[in-house]
């Protein structure tokens, strides 16, 4: 069923086209809107994590330019949508200035609108833990290679960043689930919110129907320790 109530406004071009960093920061209470079967799901952004230029290690953009990464290159405001592990699609939003490589990914969202169409995605009966780390998220929004390059900023797109909520208190972290830079305090999200990842990441299938079946693997991940900040000082 379509939403008969206004839907927010995609968020504008020039929202992008700053220091990721403050991209990150200011992503947190935004709404990942999705249209998809003729609903609209929607959930607020809990959890980002930044990956910034080629001298970041953990950065696709790490090895320079190449087919894959081409989309960071371009201008900001553009979905990244990425295959990884053999497991997970992970969706990232192109930010900064053109020609420099830099995205945010979206970690985690509260859901808040197409709650039983995330949950048929998902194959799940119940909320919890439903969209909270990136490929979970992923699977529950129906987002795939085919979203990547996607406009976040038209409103007839089929996958948009929208208006929404001021989060006043974030916390920030190392990044978490990669195996360099996981120093980097660089990953922004909402303090005792149940949406947002455990921090600790295992590598392991999602079950739904936009997932792939195939052999589960383990990572001991990394254990960060976070901060308690008002926002993002500079």
């Amino acid at each position: 069923m379509i939403l008969s109530v206004a839907l927010p406004r995609p968020l504008p071009r020039n929202f992008y086209e700053r220091n990721a960093l403050q991209v990150t920061r200011d992503l947190i209470g935004k709404v990942l809107l999705r249209h998809l079967h003729n609903t609209v799901l929607m959930g607020h952004i809990v959890e980002t994590e930044a990956y910034i230029g080629e001298d970041d290690p953990a950065c696709h953009a790490a090895r320079g330019l190449t087919p894959r990464t081409r989309i960071m290159y371009g201008p900001p405001g553009f979905s990244y949508v990425y295959f990884t592990y053999g497991m997970y699609y992970m969706l990232n939003a192109v930010c900064d200035r053109e020609g420099f490589p830099a995205a945010v990914l979206i970690r985690a969202v509260e859901p808040i609108g197409g709650l039983e169409e995330m949950m048929q995605l998902r194959s799940r009966h119940r909320e919890h833990g439903l969209t909270n780390g990136p490929g979970k998220l992923c699977v529950a929004f129906g987002i795939t290679k085919e979203l990547n390059g996607v406009d976040l900023t038209l409103k007839n797109s089929p996958l948009q960043i929208c208006e929404g909520d001021e989060i006043t208190t974030v916390a920030w972290s190392g990044r978490v689930g990669i195996r360099e830079g996981g120093e980097k305090m660089w990953r922004c999200f909402v303090p005792g919110n149940p949406s947002i990842s455990q921090g600790k990441i295992r590598l392991r299938p999602i079950m739904g129907r936009t997932s792939r079946k195939v052999t589960s693997r383990k990572s001991k991940g990394h254990k960060s320790k976070s901060k308690v900040m008002p926002g993002l000082k500079t």
